[in-house]
């Protein structure tokens, strides 16, 4: 089965042969160690360093379907090279723009994305609320919002709903996890503290992951519903990524800092911006990892299937709803 793999130091990406070698630089910025990597084990790299690589190694990974993700130092995800668009199908590209230019197709996508995301996320408090956490007036507060969305008319309606749900639902962080973390507002660029450096990690690495999956089926990446195209190149990612949050990200908050896998030590405080160290990110990434990895006894399938593989059924239902087989219904976790 292929693999992703996530390049944290420095190096170079060649190819040799059939084989990718990708050489690892010290501080000095001297060849420290080399690994090889088998092309047909490789599903995507996650590219955290500055890396060296030349266009016929970008060729050699094209042909071969593999994707390359990059962040910089601060942990926003920048950009990445996709292979070309193999499975890319005429019919369902015409599906997907005519429901995109349809207001009503539109907005009932979008909603669908809010609800999923909305149910989801409430499913977290009341997890925690059923275990002494007091968090029943941001559970009330989110069920009101929720009440609204099948009267919202327009897309950015449904923005600012998805919005204030947010905004209540991180006000309940600080009950969620060790005293010691604040939470504040919401920041992204950068990130002002603790919390909102994983979060913007966390979701940058579920945005990519969204995106594979994407790239694996007929969908255009760049055509989206709930986010509007143009903004971000693969918007189709942020829309599925709004569903599954609460489930890859902020789970994975909660462990890491309640069982105190990071801790306070772990992140960088600078002038303007608070960062993970490498060995947090490195933390950040196994758990993430091994979420995806995880199964679950899916209901309508009746067999265990993955998180990795939900992401995948997510984009076959938005197919299907698209090609006007089935309705899309936003996965929502039933444990």
């Amino acid at each position: 089965m292929r693999k992703t793999y996530y390049l944290f130091n420095p190096g170079r990406l060649s190819r040799k042969d059939n084989t990718l070698q990708y050489t690892a630089y010290d501080e000095q910025g001297l060849p420290e160690q080399v690994k090889y990597l088998p092309i047909e084990d490789v599903a995507d790299l996650y590219v955290f360093g500055s890396l060296d690589a030349n266009s016929a190694l970008y060729n050699f990974l094209g042909k071969n379907g593999v994707s390359v993700h990059f962040f910089d130092y601060y942990e926003h995800y920048t950009g990445s090279f996709m292979a070309k668009e193999y499975l890319l199908a005429g019919k369902l590209q015409v599906q997907q723009t005519q429901h995109y230019t349809s207001r009503l197709k539109r907005l009932a996508l979008a909603r669908k994305f809010v609800e999923g995301s909305a149910f989801n996320l409430l499913k977290n408090l009341r997890y925690y609320q059923s275990r002494g956490r007091d968090v029943a007036t941001e559970i009330d507060q989110i069920d009101g919002y929720v009440a609204a969305l099948p009267f919202a008319g327009a897309v950015d309606e449904l923005m600012g709903l998805e919005g204030n749900i947010r905004q209540v639902y991180y006000g309940a962080f600080d009950r969620l996890v060790p005293a010691e973390y604040h939470f504040g507002t919401r920041t992204t660029q950068p990130p002002q503290n603790e919390l909102n450096a994983l979060l913007s990690f966390g979701n940058m690495l579920c945005y990519a992951a969204c995106l594979s999956q994407i790239y694996h089926t007929q969908l255009n990446p760049t055509i989206s519903f709930l986010h509007e195209p143009g903004t971000r190149r693969f918007s189709l990612a942020l829309d599925l990524a709004e569903v599954f949050k609460p489930l890859l990200v902020d789970r994975l908050i909660f462990r890491v800092l309640n069982k105190k896998e990071i801790q306070s030590r772990d992140f960088v405080q600078e002038l303007d911006r608070c960062v993970l160290k490498e060995s947090a990110r490195k933390t950040v990434v196994r758990v993430f990892e091994e979420r995806l990895k995880e199964t679950i006894q899916h209901r309508s399938l009746k067999r265990s299937v993955s998180y990795q593989h939900l992401l995948k059924l997510e984009c076959y239902k938005l197919t299907k709803h698209l090609m006007q087989m089935e309705e899309y219904k936003p996965f929502k976790a039933w444990w």
